[in-house]
């Protein structure tokens, strides 16, 4: 009876085995799929402007490009994205506003300044106001020094003129004063006996 029980269970185990196997290597292979369209090729590599360029193709054949910005003023980073031959560029402002650019330039290989632009991204206004306030203060404060100087000069002078008028009419006030005194003065003798 033994070698019928160890007939009927080697062509069991064997079935089992096999289904084991093959949903095995189904789950395998399913898990193999799932990999091939999430996994993606990335390189990273120096560009110029002080920049650094990431590329990656995912497992559909499309293409995305970033360009990061490390330290210019105006532009954070610059994405170009190609899609079925459609290709679209983002760039995003250091504040953090994001808009499509359109433009025929490499913005990949261009100067952070033409991306910028190219993004209507304009420079930082309060820092040119307030160096273009800085130079206007200082031509003032020049033109009034200046100005005081001058005024100061004129006032000096008109001063000494006026003293100069001031005391020479005192001497003829204090003349003819004088003057008219000893006239009194002798009147009131001729008077008094």
């Amino acid at each position: 009876m033994t070698k019928k029980i160890c007939l009927f269970t080697i062509p069991l185990i064997a079935a089992l085995g096999i289904g084991c196997s093959s949903t095995a290597n189904e789950t395998v292979n399913g898990n193999a799929n799932a990999n091939t369209t999430t996994t993606a090729q990335a390189t990273t590599s120096p560009g110029p402007d002080n920049s650094e360029i990431s590329t990656s193709v995912d497992a559909n054949g499309n293409r995305t490009e970033t360009r990061t910005f490390r330290d210019h003023p105006r532009i954070q980073k610059v994405v170009v994205t190609t899609h079925n031959g459609a290709r679209t560029v983002k760039a995003t402002s250091k504040s953090g506003e994001e808009r499509m650019v359109d433009t025929t330039e490499n913005v990949l290989e261009a100067s952070g300044d033409k991306v910028a632009d190219a993004a209507g991204f304009v420079a930082d206004k309060g820092k040119a106001v307030g160096s273009e306030t800085g130079d206007k203060a200082e031509d003032v404060k020049d033109k009034t020094v200046s100005t005081s100087k001058a005024v100061g000069e004129k006032t000096v002078e008109g001063a000494k003129t006026v003293g100069d008028k001031t005391v020479s009419g005192a001497k003829k006030v204090g003349d003819k004063t004088v003057s008219g005194a000893k006239k009194v003065g002798s009147a009131v003798k001729k008077v008094i006996p």
